[in-house]
This record gives C-alpha cells, sequence and structure tokens, in this order.
C-alpha cells in the first residue's frame, strides 16, 4: 500500500473520529442496492472506554439470550389462570402514553432494556381508539369508551354517539347519557374514588361520574358561554359536587379547586353562580375531609373519614419536574397510597380511577424530558398500587386513551443520551435528535423562516426540564396519534385483556371480572 493512500485513510479516520456524526457515502451499486443501503446504513460506531457502545455482562454471548428465553417460557408455562373474582378493580390511565413513550421512557431508568413496572404484567393486549367520529380520538370520547363501554364523538363525555360536541340540547334527553363502571360498582355496594395529576374535572377523570357535550364546560360560566344562562345544563364541576355518581364518590384527588368557587368568594374561582362547592362538601358532614397539600393528605385518618377531598392546586397539578421545594402538592405515588389506604375499608370491595395526565399535555407542547418523567412517576404509582393490594382479589389494568406524534428513532448507540442527537447528520448538514414529534408548537423554534433552513437542534435542546424537541409541521399544539394503545393486566380475570380490541370492550372486561353491571359476568 502506498505512503499516499496510507496518510488518506488516517485522515479519514481521524476526520471520523473528531465528527462522530455520520452520513451516507457514495455509492457504487445499482440504484436499488444503494436505496437499500441508505435505508439500513451502517453507521461508525466511537469507541467509549474500549467498547463502542454499552453491553451489558454476557449479552454477547448466545447462551444470555437463549436463557432470557427459556425463562421467559418457563415463566409462563408456570402462570395459573386467576379465575377468581375480583373484589377491587383499579384502573390506571396514563394519558397520551403510546408505545413510543413507554419504550423511549426506559431510558429513564437506566437503559432500554429496563421495563416500567406495569410492563411485567402477564397479560397485555391493544385497543383501538377511534371515536364515532374521529379517527384519532381525543381524551374525553376516550374516556366514555374506556369508562361506561360505549363510544361517542370527539369532546363529550359519558354520552353516546347521538350527542354532537358542544350541543347545547340533544345532551339533555337522558336517553343518550351513559353510566361509567364506577355507578357499576356503586349499584353493586362498592366504593368508587377517583386520582388525577389533572383538574379533576378534565376530560378524563370526568368520565367516571359526567354526562356533557362538551369537555371545555367544567363551570357555569363556560356552560353559559356557549349555551346562555339558563340551558339547563349542569357544569361538569357541579355534577361531580351534586351529582348522582359524583356526591358519593368516597375519594377524590387531583387539581382544579378554580371551577368550584364563584369569582366573587375567591379571587381564583371562575363561577358566576354565587355557589361555593368546597365548602358545601366539608360542610356535609363533619367527617368529610378536604386537604390543599401533602402534607395535609397524609395526616388524613382515614377511619374517621367519610369521604375525602383533595384539591392540591387552583388549575393542574404542577409537572413534577417544575416543582420547587416550596411546592406543597403530593406525587402520584402519594395519593395513590392514601386513595388505597382508605379504599381497602370497604368489606365490598372499590372501583379506582387513577390518572397520570400530564404525560399527555407534556406531549402536546413537545416537552419530552417531562413527559417521560411524568411516565416514570406513573409507573411508581402503579408499583405502589401492586405493593398495596393482592393479586388474588385486586384486578389492575393500565392503559393510555390514545397515542401521540411522538417519534423515537435514529440508530443511536447503546448507552447514548435519549434525548441527544443520533449519529446521523441530515442532508442540511445539521443534526438530527433521538426524540421528536410530527408536529407541534415546538417547530418555529427549530426552523429559520427567512433563510429557510433548519436550526442546529443540539443548540436548542439543553438539559433544562422544559426543553422543547423538534417538530416537522406548524401547529399550536402537537396532535394525538391513531394508533392502538396497549393494555397491561394483572389479577383475575386479566387473561382475558389478551388480544386486539375495541376500546369500550375495557370496562366490559373489569365488569365480568368484578361481577360488575348488567352484562356478562363471572358470577352470571
Amino acid at each position: 500500500m502506498s505512503r499516499g493512500l496510507n496518510a488518506l485513510l488516517i485522515a479519514i479516520a481521524l476526520a471520523v473520529l473528531a465528527h462522530p456524526s455520520w452520513s451516507a457515502p457514495e455509492c457504487g451499486r445499482s440504484a436499488e442496492d444503494c436505496k437499500e443501503r441508505r435505508m439500513h446504513p451502517d453507521l461508525p460506531e466511537p469507541e467509549r472506554n474500549g467498547r463502542a457502545y454499552r453491553v451489558l455482562e454476557g449479552e454477547e454471548t448466545n447462551a444470555y439470550w437463549r436463557q432470557q428465553g427459556i425463562q421467559f417460557v418457563q415463566q409462563k408455562m408456570a402462570s395459573q389462570l386467576n379465575q377468581r373474582q375480583a373484589k377491587n378493580v383499579i384502573l390506571f390511565l396514563g394519558d397520551g402514553m403510546g408505545v413510543t413513550t413507554t419504550s423511549a421512557a426506559r431510558n429513564l431508568l437506566g437503559g432500554e432494556e429496563k421495563a416500567l413496572s406495569f410492563e411485567n404484567f402477564p397479560y397485555t393486549g391493544l385497543s383501538k381508539t377511534y371515536s364515532v367520529d374521529k379517527i384519532v380520538p381525543d381524551s374525553a370520547c376516550t374516556a366514555t369508551a374506556y369508562l361506561c363501554g360505549v363510544k361517542g364523538q370527539e369532546g363529550t363525555i359519558g354520552v353516546n354517539g347521538q350527542v354532537p360536541r358542544t350541543d347545547c340540547k340533544v345532551m339533555l334527553d337522558e336517553s343518550t347519557h351513559v353510566d361509567s363502571i364506577a355507578k357499576w360498582a356503586m349499584e353493586a355496594g362498592k366504593w368508587a374514588g377517583l386520582v388525577t395529576t389533572t383538574r379533576v374535572t378534565h376530560a378524563s377523570p370526568s368520565g367516571v361520574y359526567a354526562h356533557i357535550a362538551e369537555r371545555d364546560w367544567e363551570n357555569d360560566a363556560e356552560v353559559a358561554s356557549d349555551c346562555g344562562t339558563n340551558s339547563g345544563i349542569q357544569d361538569i364541576a357541579y355534577q361531580l359536587a351534586r351529582g348522582d355518581v359524583g356526591s358519593k364518590l368516597k375519594v377524590i384527588l387531583g387539581g382544579g379547586r378554580k371551577n368550584f368557587v364563584d369569582s366573587s368568594l375567591e379571587s381564583w374561582g371562575k363561577r358566576t353562580d354565587g355557589l361555593n362547592l368546597i365548602n358545601e362538601f366539608k360542610e356535609a358532614s363533619e367527617k368529610n375531609a378536604y386537604v390543599t397539600t401533602a402534607a395535609e393528605l397524609e395526616a388524613v385518618d382515614v377511619t374517621k373519614t367519610d369521604r375525602l377531598l383533595g384539591l392540591f392546586n387552583d388549575d393542574h397539578l404542577e409537572y413534577l419536574m417544575a416543582t420547587t421545594p416550596e411546592n406543597s402538592q403530593p406525587t402520584l405515588e402519594q395519593m395513590t397510597r392514601k386513595a388505597i389506604e382508605y379504599m381497602s375499608q370497604s368489606e365490598q370491595g372499590y372501583f379506582l380511577f387513577i390518572e397520570g395526565g400530564r404525560i399527555d399535555q407534556a406531549h402536546h407542547i413537545n416537552q419530552a424530558r417531562m413527559a417521560l418523567n411524568e411516565t416514570v412517576e406513573f409507573s411508581k404509582a402503579i408499583a405502589a398500587a401492586q405493593e398495596l393490594t393482592s393479586e388474588d382479589d385486586t384486578l389492575l389494568v393500565v392503559t393510555a386513551d390514545h397515542s401521540h406524534v411522538f417519534t423515537y428513532a435514529g440508530y443511536s448507540n447503546r448507552g447514548s443520551d435519549i434525548f441527544g442527537r443520533t449519529p446521523y447528520t441530515a442532508q442540511d448538514g445539521k443534526p438530527i435528535m433521538v426524540l421528536s414529534y410530527a408536529n407541534g408548537p415546538s417547530y418555529e423554534n427549530f426552523y429559520d423562516a427567512e433563510t429557510k433552513e433548519r436550526k442546529d437542534p443540539t443548540t436548542l435542546v439543553t438539559g433544562a426540564h422544559d426543553d422543547e424537541f423538534p417538530a416537522g409541521v406548524p401547529i399550536d399544539m402537537d396532535s394525538h396519534g391513531g394508533d392502538d394503545v396497549p393494555v397491561y393486566a394483572h389479577g383475575p380475570w386479566a387473561h382475558l385483556f389478551t388480544g386486539v380490541y375495541e376500546q369500550s370492550t375495557i370496562p366490559h372486561l373489569m365488569a365480568y371480572a368484578s361481577c360488575l353491571g348488567e352484562g356478562q359476568t363471572m358470577c352470571k
């Protein structure tokens, strides 16, 4: 080999090591072969600590993977179907938690090979999330599906597909109303309750107790703005305080104080009808406990409490990563523990709805770091529920209402920063991030409209908790995704949750296991 060629090869090697990003080399093959090579590139692997990527001990051997496979088969063969009646049912809802979210969140636990608590549940399925009128749904109509067992139109809650969104007349016909599994549980003598990191009147938790044609009608002022002051429509907060189901819920924990109090009574209130529904709750019984901080929640003696209401913020609870030491709100895990401690006193059992609601809201603003952190917090709450309950008599179901247009891609090396760049350099000479969105508000930050060029995303993603990640199309908020979402189940009759099915099937499966409602159950 000539001295000149040696020098050239050394120069190329030094360039690759100095610039670990990669662009496809010229291809001297046929057009089809070149296309294939670009689809599945062989990227250079920079050395770190004598190895190009993070490898767990044994991963490079046949025995490691074969033994893992054998153990999984043995685990499945040893499992027995649990066909006991479920005394208790807990439905965990990760709002906006699609498969890319759970897959990416594992990296926050230490690596892509890790597992969120619920990913170890023995049975999984997929639910189809479309609504009566939309291919891609929202959190309102999906709540009707997974809580009431009927699909409705986008934006509506607790009503069937005959009710159009924001229709002030049709929803007054009670024949269009559909009841949730919480009511079915109450009718069977069980307790019911809800926990959320959003407002307790927000779309997902409202599915437990409300019947409404517009998810935004959380207080009377919102109803009046669309339907006038004498529409006869009860707003969502009113239904929670005085409604047939809402007024009987034993535990209500979350945010959203503003929707319960008149603006003339409190500066933060949003009502206009003169009501203070929080005071009504407190005055209904001296044993009703109302709390506003984590310390107050922890101090509640559940044995001396008739009903428990915790409203920890005027609006949604803060993102955990955005809280400060002065913040007094509880975590989702703390709320879950207290709720189960309280509900476990019911001799007949209970139904409990628990939502990690801010996963969705972080995705909407393209803030992936906070979305994944909220997912990990959601996982902690589920681990707590497993610890506090028995698989003999408690069915745990974990699912999402919909996904997001959130992408996890780019051929990064094992052990690399999930929030960092990929080894790729795009055709414009700039890096590509591992995480991105198909659309959303961050577009304008990553694209220079004057030069019509992308900005270098690594100069904008700096490690802050509220970093935005690149979006491909400019819209005010990132959109939901229409892909199926996973369902994970553990406990009595969990094996029924396998397969691919309509999202509206979920409450019927829970009801079967717990002998609730008028449909088919294990007791009939």
